[in-house]
């Protein structure tokens, strides 16, 4: 495949995740899928199922959307900036809804093998996560 392809592939895989098709997941994300950064909670299965698993529990208690910031591509990778918003509706893991807005950046990088997505690595602003859900205290000493 090419950068472009590349690049239409994870721009398609974000856009099938904000529609909550997780079936599509099946023809975009390879079996074997290994994700270097997984979610701050435990008890996902490896692989392709794992990510469904991820994305169905952020899909239900968090909709929203991955706007695309910039993309870059260089043979088999493609480096994504994003950010992701969306409303805490229901409960994570130990976190019980809020029903407050959320947003997260990311810069992430997935790895394409046989037009699958096989790799993942990310950095997450996961501390501004937290904080935005009363987790972690904000630098003032509160919770938001």
């Amino acid at each position: 495949m090419s950068t472009e392809e590349n690049k239409r592939l994870v721009r398609r895989f974000y856009q099938e995740i904000d529609e909550g098709n997780l079936n599509a997941m099946d023809e975009l994300v390879a079996e074997d899928y290994k994700d270097h950064s997984p979610p701050p909670f435990p008890g996902f299965a490896p692989g392709r199922e794992g990510l469904k698993q991820a994305f169905r529990l952020f899909w239900d208690a968090t909709p929203g959307t991955h706007e695309i910031e910039d993309q870059i591509a260089e043979d088999d990778k493609v480096v994504t900036r994003l950010t992701a918003r969306g409303m805490h509706e229901r409960d994570l893991p130990g976190i019980p809804a809020t029903g407050r807005p959320i947003t997260m950046t990311a810069t992430v990088i997935h790895r394409i093998e046989n037009g699958q997505l096989a790799e993942k690595w990310a950095d997450k602003d996961v501390l501004g996560f937290l904080q935005q859900l009363g987790v972690i205290p904000t630098p003032g000493g509160t919770s938001e």
